[in-house]
């Protein structure tokens, strides 16, 4: 076994709250012109994979867990993931973790202390937390997981700056500090950051960690597999990123009118758009050959086209909402009809 850092697989944790750009930066890592090959994990919440199809068609190992956090017994599936990865004896110069915008990052983490091959194959380079400058402010003030994924970081990016006013930046950058005065912080307009700020920087420090949760260590280093039920007192957060918090996530195969979802997506997020977190598709606009990217931050949108679809798939439109007061079957109901009626 590998013992020391130099000879293990670097690991950078990519997080942050929900539209904040983690997505856009994972591609530019992986597009930038650096020669260096890296294994992907991404995370979703909800039961219809999207953040998969929005990374870029690159030749990367890109595995998917779409249990909505990375933690607990989802952790136990990156041990999984990462070990099978080392014993296939391919070579990777990094491994990159892109988190759910719901997620607490100290359970991923912990993951490099937890596991014996783990720790002996890789190490945890840094925690990197992409922060939305317009709307930090209003996260930290109703997401716990928003100031925890601040407060956990080695490396902040502070991304939107382009579409912040000079106050909006000024006060996101004072909770940055009030929240983490260690961590680095790069400013920056549509996650297009140097990777040298990011990357291999041997940044994620042990002692802080215990700092800021003295239960950071697992107690057990050898039961991973079974359900994670037993109690630990680090685990009494895992699963607040839930409350109140729901996804509604919607299929058609049948082509879209882009007027009529244009004018859909119009009133919903007219009506709802306080309560939407997040939202983001890969739709199928009439004959166009080419996916139509959509994502939103409650009344912020950004659609475009982009590449065509995979000569070996079958096109179809996917749409996902995250937010909060969607429980109601009956809205639920009245957002499904609504996707579906956008159908040419």
């Amino acid at each position: 076994m590998q013992s020391d850092s130099t000879a293990k697989i670097p690991v950078t944790v990519l997080t942050g709250y929900l539209g904040a750009g983690k997505t856009t930066l994972l591609n530019h890592i992986l597009t930038a012109p650096h020669g260096k090959r890296y294994a992907v994990i991404v995370n979703e919440f909800g039961e219809i994979g999207i953040d998969h199809d929005l990374i870029v068609d690159v030749d990367e190992e890109i595995f998917e867990l779409n249990n909505g956090c990375v933690c607990c017994s989802v952790r136990g599936d990156l041990i999984r993931i990462l070990g099978a990865l080392f014993r296939r004896g391919q070579t990777f110069d990094g491994v990159i973790i892109e988190t759910t915008g719901l997620a607490d990052p100290a359970p991923v983490a912990q993951t490099f202390f937890a596991d014996d091959e783990i720790k002996n194959r890789a190490y945890l380079d840094a925690v990197v937390s992409v922060v939305d400058a317009v709307h930090i402010a209003s996260q930290i003030q109703q997401s716990q997981e928003a100031v925890e994924q601040i407060a956990f970081a080695d490396v902040v990016v502070l991304n939107k700056i382009d579409a912040a006013t000079a106050e909006q930046i000024a006060a996101a950058q004072a909770i940055i500090q009030r929240l983490n005065k260690g961590a680095r912080l790069v400013t920056t307009s549509r996650s297009n950051v140097e990777l040298n700020a990011i990357l291999d920087l041997g940044a994620f420090s042990l002692d802080r960690a215990l700092s800021l949760d003295p239960h950071f260590l697992p107690e057990d280093n050898h039961d991973h597999d079974h359900e994670h039920g037993h109690g630990h007192e680090h685990h009494h957060h895992a699963h607040s990123h839930y409350e109140g918090i729901d996804s509604i996530a919607m299929r058609v195969s049948a082509p879209l009118s882009e007027a009529r979802f244009d004018a859909w997506l119009s009133e919903l997020v007219g009506t709802r758009g306080l309560d939407i977190l997040r939202l983001k598709g890969v739709l199928q606009m009439g004959d166009d050959p080419r996916r139509y990217i959509i994502h939103g931050v409650h009344m912020m949108l950004e659609g475009d086209y982009q590449d065509p679809w995979a000569a070996d798939s079958v096109p179809e439109s996917r749409f996902v909402l995250i937010g909060r007061n969607l429980h109601d079957p009956i809205i639920r109901a009245e957002i499904e009809a609504g996707f579906r009626a956008c159908a040419a």
